[in-house]
C-alpha cells in the first residue's frame, strides 16, 4: 500500500470508524462493565489522602494522582511496593515484559486482599513486529498479538482490569494513530479491561504528544521529560497544548539515567531532578524507579515539596566533558552509520546496565535488536557523531558482549 493510500485509509478511519464523532469524545467516560462500580480509583478521600500530599488531576479523566507515583520497572522487592502504596504512593507503572513478566506477578502478589480503589495500575504493551533500526510498526503489526499480551499481563497481575494500558515505547506520529493498536485498546477499553489508554515514549516526544492530541482517542501520554533534554522548549509547548486539550502527561526518565558516568561515581542528584519536572504544573506524577526504602523515602520528601531551591538547580547543569548516560533518542545517528545499527536502542542498553544496573533489561533489549556479539566488527574510526557527544563504538561494543552471557544467568 502507498504512502497517500495509507494517508487516507488512516483519516477515514479517524472520521467514521472506532473514534470518530462522539463515539470517544468523553475521555473520561469508564468503559461499559466499570460503569456502577464503587471499586474504582478516583480521588483520595479521608484517610487516604495523605497528608501534605500535592495531587494534580489526570487530564479529563476524572482521576486524582499525587505528583510522585512508583515507576516497578527496576525492583523486585515486594516489601518496597506494599511500603510505597501504604505511604500512599498510589500509583504503580510496570509492562508486559518487564522482568520478563517477573515485575507484573510480584505487583500482582502485593495487590492481593487490597481494596480495588485504593490503588491505581498502569501497564505497557509492546506493538509488534516492530522494525528493530527504526522502531516503525508495520503492515504485520496486529490488534490480535497485543490483546492477547495484555491478557497475559491482566493474568499476571491477578486483576479484571487496568486503570491505564499504554502501547510501549512509540516514537512517531504514524505509531501513534496506527490503526490496528489503536483498535486493539479500544477493544480493551470497551470490555472493560482498561480504565484509560495511551502510549508511551521515550524519544521524539513533543510529535509522539501532537499526535495523540490530534487522535482525540488518547487519555495519557507517558512521557521521558528530565533537565537533560535538549529538545526541552519543544516538549514544553507539546505538554502545554496537551494539558489545554485535557490529555493527561505523566513524566518518566526524570533522573536521566541516574548518574553522569559509567563508574557510577557521580550519581544524578535525584530529589533535585523529581523536583525539577514536577515544577512543570502541566506533569500530573511522575514515575521515578526504586530500589530501596532510602529512595522511598526521599520520594515522600518531593511528594509534599516541590520547591527547588538554587543549590538544586545548580547541581543539575551537566559538565560539559560529560555526556551523561542518557539517550535523548534523537535518531540522528541512524543515517550516520553505515552499519545500519540501532544505535538509540543499544544507548538505551547501556544506559539500563552502567545506570540503573538492570543487567536483565540491557540484556532482553540488546537481545531484541539482532545484533552480533560484535557489532561495529571492522568499521575502524566510527563516523556517528552523537548529539550528546556519547563514543557511540565504545558503547555499542561494549554492551553488545552482554549477549555472550548465558540467557539464564539473567532469568
Amino acid at each position: 500500500m502507498d504512502r497517500t493510500r495509507r494517508s487516507i485509509d488512516r483519516r477515514s478511519f479517524l472520521k467514521n470508524g472506532l473514534i470518530g464523532a462522539a463515539g470517544l469524545g468523553a475521555l473520561s467516560a469508564l468503559p461499559t462493565s466499570l460503569k456502577g462500580q464503587s471499586q474504582v480509583f478516583k480521588e483520595p478521600q479521608g484517610a487516604a489522602k495523605k497528608a501534605g500530599f500535592i495531587y494534580r488531576k489526570l487530564g479529563k479523566t476524572g482521576v486524582t494522582l499525587p505528583i510522585v507515583s512508583f515507576g516497578v520497572m527496576n525492583t523486585d522487592n515486594e516489601t518496597l511496593i506494599r511500603s510505597s502504596l501504604d505511604a500512599g504512593l498510589a500509583y504503580l507503572d510496570t509492562a508486559h515484559g518487564y522482568m520478563r513478566g517477573r515485575n507484573e506477578e510480584q505487583i500482582g502478589k502485593v495487590l492481593q486482599g487490597r481494596p480495588r480503589d485504593s490503588y491505581f495500575i498502569a501497564t505497557k504493551v509492546p506493538g509488534e513486529p516492530v522494525d528493530n533500526r527504526t522502531r516503525r510498526f508495520s503492515a504485520e503489526t496486529k490488534a490480535e498479538p497485543f490483546l492477547q499480551k495484555f491478557d497475559l499481563s491482566l493474568k499476571r497481575l491477578g486483576l479484571e482490569y487496568v486503570d491505564i494500558l499504554y502501547i510501549h515505547n512509540v516514537i512517531y506520529r504514524d505509531s501513534v494513530l496506527f490503526e490496528s493498536l489503536m483498535k486493539a485498546l479500544e477493544t480493551a477499553k470497551k470490555s472493560g479491561r482498561a480504565r484509560f489508554v495511551g502510549v508511551s515514549t521515550h524519544s521524539n516526544e513533543h510529535e509522539v504528544i501532537r499526535a495523540a492530541i490530534e487522535s482525540k482517542f488518547y487519555d495519557v501520554v507517558l512521557s521521558g521529560y528530565n533537565f537533560a533534554k535538549t529538545n526541552i522548549v519543544e516538549l514544553d509547548k507539546a505538554i502545554a497544548e496537551a494539558a489545554q486539550a485535557g490529555l493527561g502527561i505523566v513524566a518518566m526518565k526524570t533522573l536521566a539515567g541516574g548518574f553522569f558516568d559509567r563508574e557510577r561515581q557521580q550519581p544524578v542528584p535525584a530529589k533535585a531532578a523529581l523536583k525539577w519536572a514536577l515544577n512543570n504544573p502541566n506533569i500530573t506524577s511522575a514515575i521515578p524507579g526504586m530500589t530501596s526504602l532510602d529512595q522511598l523515602e526521599t520520594n515522600l520528601q518531593v511528594v509534599k515539596d516541590i520547591k527547588l531551591t538554587d543549590d538544586e538547580r545548580k547541581s543539575l547543569r551537566l559538565k560539559p566533558e560529560i555526556g551523561g548516560l542518557y539517550c535523548q533518542g534523537c535518531n540522528t545517528c541512524l543515517d550516520q552509520c553505515p552499519k545500519d545499527l540501532p544505535v538509540p536502542g543499544l544507548m538505551r542498553s547501556y544506559m539500563y546496565a552502567y545506570g540503573y544496573r538492570n543487567l536483565g533489561a540491557a540484556y532482553d533489549l540488546v537481545a531484541s535488536l539482532g545484533v552480533s556479539t560484535d557489532p561495529c566488527g571492522n568499521c575502524g574510526s566510527c563516523p556517528v557523531k552523537c548529539a550528546m557527544g556519547f563514543d557511540v563504538k565504545s558503547r555499542t561494543t561494549d554492551i553488545a558482549r552482554i549477549q555472550a552471557a548465558p540467557a539464564d544467568l539473567f532469568a
